[in-house]
Parts: structure tokens; sequence; C-alpha cells
């Protein structure tokens, strides 16, 4: 299997503004259909990638690391570019995006991301194995991924949240490779991002779910004192997959973002 395999993707939509989505560590691009609709329906151009390891995409025999992950975002962002490039990042790739975003040069004009630690180099040794123990460790001991994620995953959900966009986030979440997670969820305990988010300078918005024990809101707040031009917006009624679980606020809350964007460009 030859590890720099180009990445399995879609490509939405004809427009001259392109939104590039990074789906998260559980999942691949299939739980952003609905997402995808609603950005082509509102006159956006839309790239959705499947990471190495995930849907089609083979893991690549040196495993992964958000440094390699990134890597493989920029080389889909130099091939399918438009004029003007967003890149929207969910948990995992919230982690990927910024970094994509350095390693294209000058391509990407703005970033979403949504429901990120962002960076572990803040969280201590015990914080990190109690992450990791909890997604990966039943995995390792033998038990079915599905067995193992389905608890995880519908912990973090809000209470309240149902419907079909987020039974979709469930399906999607728990039908994936355990290998492919498990290198996952390593390489993002093992990624220390926080000088790459200084280095950031394009317009970013940060969305986090108001219920998120993972992408804590007061934690993705904190991120506007990292990344020079970053705005904070909290979804209420949501956690972990605000684009599912409270899609109206999630969507006015980027495609506001994105007319800004373009205004500004214009």
């Amino acid at each position: 299997m030859n590890s720099t395999r180009f990445p399995d993707y879609e490509v939405a939509g004809d427009a001259d503004t392109t939104v590039f989505l990074l789906h998260g560590a559980y999942g691949s691009r299939a739980y952003f259909r609905p997402l995808i609709q609603t950005l082509v329906l509102a006159g956006y151009r839309v790239v959705a990638w499947d990471a190495p390891g995930y849907g089609m995409s083979p893991l690549p025999e040196g495993g992964l690391s958000i440094e390699s992950l990134a890597e493989a975002a920029t080389r889909l962002i130099e091939r399918e570019r438009s004029r003007f490039n967003v890149v929207v990042g969910h948990s995992m790739g919230g982690i990927v995006a910024p970094l994509a975003s350095l390693h294209a040069k000058g391509l990407v004009h703005g970033l979403v991301i949504s429901a990120t630690v962002a960076t572990f180099s803040r969280k201590s040794a015990q914080d990190k194995a109690t992450f990791a123990e909890e997604r990966i460790g039943p995995i390792r001991r033998g038990l079915p991924f599905k067995e193992a994620a389905l608890p995880v995953i519908r912990g973090m959900l809000a209470p309240t949240s149902s419907g079909p966009l987020v039974d979709l986030v469930v399906e999607v979440a728990s039908g994936m490779q355990a290998d492919t997670f498990c290198a996952a969820i390593e390489a993002i305990v093992g990624y220390d991002g926080e000088e790459n988010l200084k280095a950031v300078s394009v317009p970013t918005l940060l969305i986090a779910g108001a219920h998120d024990k993972v992408g804590r809101p007061e934690g993705m707040r904190s991120l506007t004192g990292l990344i020079p031009n970053a705005r904070f917006v909290c979804i209420d009624g949501a956690a972990h997959y605000a684009f599912a679980e409270q899609p109206a606020a999630f969507n006015a809350a980027l495609l506001g973002f994105l007319s800004e964007l373009s205004t500004a460009k214009a």
C-alpha cells in the first residue's frame, strides 16, 4: 500500500469560493452530507475528504500524525483550490485545519474550527491518558469498535439532541475501522499545536457547543487569545456535534462568517 496515496474526497457545487470540510476522529465525510447540501444551496463549492485511513482511504503504512494529515490536506487544497478558499475543521479536523492553512502558503483565506481541543499542550499527562483510555482502552482490550464507540459518541451529544442528522452522525461515527480510530486518537494526544495557532493570520471562526465536554466552550473561547483574528460563537442546546444537533444555529454562524469573508474580498 502506498503511504502517499491521495485521500478520497468529493466535490459539490460550482463557485469561486470553495469550502473544504475536514471531519473528526470519529466519522468520515459521510456525516457532512446535510451540511454539504446547505453550503451548495447557499452558493458555495464544497470539497469534503475522507482523511487518510477513513472511508475508503487506506491507513498509511507509517500510521497517522497531525503533521501527516495536515500535509495530505494541503495537497488537497492545492489540487482543488478556487479563487477563494475556506477550511472548516470539526474536532480532529479542527486540529489539522490551522496547520494545513499554514502549509498552503496563502491559499487559505479563512478558517472555521468546530468543537476542537486544538492543542493538548496545556493538558496534564493524566488528562491526556484519560482522554485516550476512554476512547481506545476498551478497543485495545478486545471490545468490538462499535460496542466501545457508541457510549462515547452518545456521551458527546447534548441530552436533548435527536433527529435524523444526529442519527446520521451516530451511524457514521460508529461504523469506522478500529485501527484508524486508535491511530487518530494517539496522533491527537501527541500533538502540540499552540505555536501553529499563534501563526494563523486569516480570519477564524471558533464554534463550540454549549454542552461539549471535549471542545469545551471555555477552552475554545480561550483560543481567541492565541489566534490573532479569531471570534467565538457558542451554540446553545448542542454538544460536540453542533452541525447535527442544532443545524439552524450552526449554519447561521457558518454562513454569516462566509458572507462576511465574501464581502471583504469583493
